[in-house]
This record gives structure tokens, sequence and C-alpha cells, in this order.
């Protein structure tokens, strides 16, 4: 599982939502495609957090501190 990409992992994850969701499984299959959602769900946020990490890392002023904005999306209207 750790061989796909976080975009692959998403999207399996987001399958099996779906799966769940439907309610057509058998109990075995669901709790089988549960596990393996959760197993996902728990690598999709390590990916995440360690990206963040990357980021504040490649963030950081000449003195080592890293500061904060917010992001702000650029309105369609303004242009």
């Amino acid at each position: 599982m750790s061989d796909l990409k976080f975009e692959d992992q998403l999207g399996r994850l987001e399958e099996i939502v779906g799966a769940l969701e439907a309610g057509n499984l058998p109990l075995e299959e669901s709790l089988r495609i549960f596990e393996e959602g959760v197993s996902l769900a728990r690598a999709c946020a390590r990916y995440l957090e360690e990206a963040e990490r990357r980021i504040e890392i490649l963030a950081r002023d000449d003195t080592g501190a890293t500061t904060t904005t917010p992001f702000a999306w650029e309105s369609d209207e303004a242009s």
C-alpha cells in the first residue's frame, strides 16, 4: 500500500467510502474494506503531515523563524 501515490490512496479511500455507503456488501467484506480504509486514511494523514513539515522547512527565513500568512484565493471576478 505504501507504494501507492497520495492521489491513488485518496482515490481508493473514496471508492471504499462509496462502497460502504451503498450498503450492498456482506459484513465480512465491509469489515475488510473498512480496515483498508482506516489504513489508507492514516497513510494519507502521515503524508500530509510530512508535506506540512517540508513546507515549514522551506518557508523558514534566514534566522530560521517561520511565519504564517493566510492564503487568500484570488477571485475570478477580479479578472
